[in-house]
């Protein structure tokens, strides 16, 4: 099975994924709990709070004139349904029947027309408006400061022309990612994008949050994939990308991508393609230690030849073996490495790994990662049921600062749960590889406290400042959202958010754009 073969998910409200293959936790995981200190608490019904009023007469008038009845919903599982994102702090209040960031109503435009007319008339009928496609966010991306309208680009999903001259594939921002590359395979290409949150994700979402899948190595991510968008605004439409690269100035396709629907919403992306490939090879590397895998992956990064996949998991992930989400527990000493082809395989890649101290397990623990890597996200939701407090963060730093960043965010996350009374496991890896640099991914897991909330807001308020301090990236592909929010602003600096703020009183004078979101006060 392949990419393209996977359904698109409909996903729920606090929990991950498809509710009909949920994952159970292996026997050895639930006994490793116990040694965190992680205790099953007893059953409790999500018990709802109180339900805002929800939108006006005179505003579901408004709505429902721009796209008519059919395509308005105002009812309580419409509403629900579109409540916040997937981090861990999102699933718990979403299980503690917490109703807080509920949109007012929820509409589905099916043109661009349709979202300029939405946006146009926000500001009159005082409403906020979030955009909304995968709502796979898990950086607060979908919790505004203010009373909202969730605009559902669901049905603003073609694939409106594919250029096979010049491989590149027009798609609408509702486009979810398996529909994405089932599309495109009908044709014979690929997109070649494929994040964790693959799917429930969309082509709108990837674009809004600068996404990266794990074929960077090969592909690039998804803002590189992008040669043009159209974006609707409350002022009217902005089209960019004429050619793929210009010295006309400022690249503008580049201020739009991550903007996370704060300056407006993308409706369509213009997107790089690639032939599907016809042969793909996965396989796993071991090293004696993190030092070692890291110096290896980074020769290929630097020098080539650089594969499709390239991660590189320490020796506690490794340990864990995350890779297998189906057993965890019994990893193999050392490091793992995974290494993918898209295509033939090449064997410039083994001489580079083996002249760095590799040894080649074959293809096995590639193609155990490659068939479990969706499902491993669905561990989160039985280990919340167990009691567990796990989630994860990223990063991104140049080559000389990734040993010490690695260490400055562990010692942060053990020191600050440690002191809350629930030491953690933390594991990471190497998610993404550039000539320059590369990103870290931290997965945390403790036991919760008796406020699980704080004792991760506490917890990642610690590796944020751990991040900033070695002089890495609060985000390399989740986003900004609310959670980042200060952190980004600290990062670039008062003048280049003074900025910022400019672009969005212009093109949003009337701030009914995700307010909060990505900048304070917008």
């Amino acid at each position: 099975m392949t990419e393209s073969d996977l359904p698109v998910v409909q996903l729920t409200p606090g929990r991950w994924g498809d509710p009909a293959h949920p994952v159970d936790l292996p026997a050895a995981a639930i006994d490793a709990l116990k040694h965190l200190g992680v205790r099953r608490p007893a059953p409790a019904p999500v018990v709802p709070g109180a339900v805002g009023p929800g939108a006006t007469p005179d505003q579901l008038a408004f709505l429902t004139g721009v796209v008519g009845a059919e395509f308005v919903a105002s009812d309580l599982g419409a509403r629900w349904a579109h409540t916040r994102g997937y981090s861990t702090t999102d699933l718990l209040r979403d299980r503690a029947g917490d109703t807080s960031d509920m949109p007012d109503a929820v509409v589905y435009p099916a043109t661009h027309d349709e979202v300029l007319a939405l946006l146009a008339g926000c500001a009159e009928h005082d409403l906020a408006v979030v955009p909304y496609s995968g709502g796979t966010s898990v950086v607060g991306g979908l919790a505004p400061n203010r009373r909202f309208v969730t605009v559902d680009l669901r049905r603003l999903d073609q694939l409106l022309e594919l250029d096979e001259v010049s491989r590149t594939a027009t798609l609408q921002a509702g486009v979810r990612g398996p529909a994405a590359e089932a599309l495109l395979a009908d044709r014979g290409y690929t997109l070649g994008h494929f994040p964790q949150s693959y799917e429930g994700a969309s082509i709108g979402g990837y674009a809004a949050a600068r996404s990266s899948g794990q074929s960077s190595a090969g592909y690039g991510r998804f803002d590189q994939m992008v040669v043009g968008l159209t974006l609707a605004t409350p002022r009217g439409t902005i089209e960019l990308g004429r050619a793929p690269m210009s010295a006309a100035g400022p690249d503008l396709r580049q201020l739009v991508l991550g903007s996370e629907g704060a300056f407006g919403i993308i409706t369509s992306v213009v997107v790089r393609i690639r032939p599907r490939p016809v042969e793909r090879h996965f396989e796993g590397w071991r090293f004696e230690n993190f030092a070692a895998g890291l110096t290896a992956i980074r020769r290929l990064a630097q020098d080539g030849p650089l594969p499709t996949v390239l991660r590189l998991s320490d020796e506690a992930e490794t340990a864990v073996n995350l890779a297998d989400p189906d057993v965890l527990g019994g990893g193999a000493s050392g490091v793992l490495a995974i290494v993918g082809f898209d295509g033939p395989y090449n064997s410039g890649t083994a001489e580079v790994l083996t002249a760095a101290g590799g040894q080649n397990l074959g293809e096995g623990p590639g193609e155990t990662w490659r068939v479990g890597r969706y499902r491993a996200p669905y561990l989160r939701d039985p280990l919340l049921d167990e009691g567990a407090l796990v989630e994860t963060l990223e990063t991104a730093a140049f080559w000389s600062r990734i040993p010490a960043l690695k260490a400055a965010v562990t010692d942060a996350l053990v020191k600050s749960l440690t002191e809350q009374g629930t030491p953690p496991l933390v594991l990471c890896h190497v998610s993404h590889v550039y000539e320059t640099g590369a990103s870290l991914y931290f997965t945390v897991i403790s036991a919760q406290t008796d406020e699980p909330l704080q004792q991760w807001r506490t917890a990642k308020a610690a590796a944020s400042q751990a991040i900033a301090a070695v002089g890495a990236t609060i985000s390399h592909h989740h986003g900004v959202g609310t959670d980042h929010r200060a952190a980004y602003a600290d990062e670039i600096g008062p003048l280049a958010v003074e900025a910022l703020n400019a672009v969005k009183h212009v093109l949003d004078p009337h701030a009914v754009l995700n307010p909060g979101i990505l900048l304070e006060g917008s």
